[in-house]
């Protein structure tokens, strides 16, 4: 579509700039015109008969004036060739760096305004400056062609047109009145228009003619030129009717071919201003859809090819010639409209293929990350459609599409957190049931069970819509199991707290006299080495102390065992004394 519209375009730009030269340039018809474009660069070559005798400067400021009124070539840089026919290389060449100052009313350049005037550039011709491509092509298959001169007017037809000429079969009157005499209808045949008396038809047909010119500049509307199209046909009806036997027969068909060809070229010159009238009616409100601007370039090139039949001698010609050059100029802009708008009906099928992808991740996703490129995939589709310009005919759809997507994106967004957060908190969750655990074996159970409500609390805030929910779910049974044995294993410390106030006052004298434990298993007391030194000192046998010392250290351990006898008893607990050797020698459990 691109080369075929560029194509396009340097083909109405050649037949500018040849019609422009007809008008401007002195033996103008002998001079061709090619226009192509090479590396981005547009390139225009100019061709003449070695007879004919060229004005340099005038042909470059030709060519200078009819670019700078065509606002599609504002602000390029232009480079122009002039060669004589039948030569491979150009003798002059011209840089034409354009500068664009808006749309003007005349598209004709004035020289007399020094601003709008471009920057022209002198160059030496070299043999790689002056390879001109055939036709619009690619960058790379003009980079393969610039290892050789290329005539690039060999095989193109010339862009003046001539209009055919047409025989008229001659007639024999003298062998048709000798057939009317014979026939006996002589009286007839005279009575006919144009036959004995002046022919009324002939003059009006040939004052017609001499006025048609004068007629054809009047003429300011289509309905004026309907006018003029309407006497032509009228007049060429009147001079139909005079009969192959008169002495004006033969005039009459000449002037008759003369005013039915006017007629034809004046209808196409209205059907050609009537689809220009159409596809300006069009261009008031924005298209809508890329149909739409293919309908309105269908009707430019419609307005445009019957007026490029026109030639330069055709009385017509001076007032097709300035519409003609306003119709390209419009086609020019459908056209770049149009290839703008593939760009962004392009853009909006990338984001519906886009949406589908992430349509068919979202249904699958099933870990954080699969829900991230979801999300990123959204995005990108969003990203593409909020691009699209109003003016767009596909921003219509590419709202529709939004109003589509955007909801599905904050979903995927949304999930992301989620997923994020619940992941989180799951890893936290197992972080505090092993510090819990920690604390057990430690037997801290007031911070045992603190960390234990914690992982409990934490598995229920986990989200139910998250991935982790299943996994949560299942830990928080084991860990209140553990949370209730802790909150026990509390309680029961608790209850012991008095029984370990008590033993420690019991064991503490003048001297340490036992240290203990205590758990679940019971009171474990274990005689300080010091203590059992007194013990033995002042046992019966021995002859270092007398009766009444040894009586009274028997007694305080009958005390010691009374007492730690009955902190059994209301601990619940079994009573273990052990010697410093780690022997029991004494035992008593609850209600014994």
């Amino acid at each position: 579509m691109t080369v075929a519209v560029q194509q396009e375009d340097l083909q109405l730009l050649s037949r500018t700039l040849q019609e422009q030269f007809l008008a401007e340039v002195p033996s103008g018809e002998f001079f061709q015109i090619k226009c192509a474009v090479n590396k981005d660069e547009l390139m225009v070559l100019a061709q003449h008969p070695v007879s004919v005798k060229a004005d340099t400067q005038q042909i470059f400021a030709v060519l200078e004036e009819a670019l700078q009124s065509l606002p599609p070539y504002r602000d390029q840089k232009v480079q122009c060739f002039l060669r004589m026919t039948g030569e491979k290389l150009p003798y002059a060449k011209r840089s034409l760096i354009m500068k664009g100052h808006g749309q003007q009313k005349n598209p004709i350049f004035n020289r007399d305004e020094p601003d709008q005037k471009e920057l022209l550039e002198e160059e030496p011709i070299s043999s790689s400056s002056l390879v001109f491509p055939p036709h619009y092509s690619d960058p790379d298959d003009v980079a393969a062609e610039q290892e050789e001169v290329f005539d690039p007017l060999a095989g193109t037809p010339d862009l003046l047109t001539t209009p055919p000429k047409r025989s008229v079969s001659p007639i024999l009157l003298s062998a048709l009145l000798g057939i009317t005499v014979l026939s006996g209808a002589g009286g007839y045949f005279i009575t006919r228009p144009c036959v004995m008396s002046m022919c009324q038809e002939l003059q009006a047909g040939q004052e017609l003619n001499t006025q048609f010119r004068q007629l054809i500049s009047r003429a300011k509307s289509t309905n004026e030129l309907t006018t003029v199209q309407q006497q032509l046909e009228t007049t060429s009806a009147a001079l139909a009717v005079i009969p192959g036997w008169s002495s004006y027969h033969q005039q009459a068909e000449e002037l008759k071919t003369s005013l039915s060809g006017q007629a034809q070229r004046i209808s196409q010159v209205t059907q050609a201003l009537q689809a220009a009238s159409a596809a300006e009616e069009k261009m008031q409100t924005p298209a809508n859809n890329q149909a739409e601007l293919q309908a309105r370039q269908q009707l430019w090139r419609q307005a445009i090819t019957p007026l490029e039949a026109i030639s330069p001698n055709n009385d017509l010609y001076r007032l097709v010639q300035p519409k003609l050059l306003k119709y390209r100029i419009q086609l020019q802009n459908i056209n770049q409209q149009i290839l703008a708008q593939e760009k962004w009906q392009k853009k909006l099928i990338d984001a519906k293929g886009v949406a589908s992808v992430a349509n068919k991740w979202e249904t699958t996703a099933k870990t954080l990350q699969d829900w991230q490129k979801v999300q990123s995939t959204w995005q990108v589709a969003v990203n593409a459609l909020n691009v699209i310009p109003p003016s767009s005919p596909a921003s219509s759809e590419a709202q529709q599409l939004l109003l589509e997507y955007r909801p599905k994106l904050a979903r995927a967004r949304d999930r992301v957190t989620i997923e994020q957060l619940a992941g989180k908190s799951y890893q936290q969750l197992l972080i505090i049931a092993s510090q819990a655990k920690a604390y057990e074996q430690k037997q801290e159970w007031q911070a045992a069970v603190i960390y234990w409500q914690q992982a409990v609390q934490t598995a229920k805030q986990i989200s139910n819509n998250s991935l982790y929910y299943t996994q949560a779910q299942s830990l928080i049974a084991p860990y209140s199991a553990s949370l209730q044995q802790a909150q026990e294993k509390l309680q029961l410390n608790n209850s012991w707290q008095q029984t370990r106030a008590d033993l420690n006052k019991t064991c503490n004298s003048d001297i340490r006299i036992c240290t203990f434990t205590v758990d679940e298993k019971g009171i474990m007391v274990k005689i300080t080495p010091e203590y059992e030194q007194v013990l033995q000192t002042n046992t019966p046998q021995s002859n270092t102390q007398d009766a009444e010392s040894a009586v009274g250290v028997a007694n305080h351990w009958q005390r010691l065992q009374e007492a730690l006898t009955i902190i059994s008893q209301n601990a619940n607990l079994p009573l273990f004394i052990y010697n410093s050797q780690d022997q029991v020698i004494y035992m008593q459990t609850p209600g014994g």
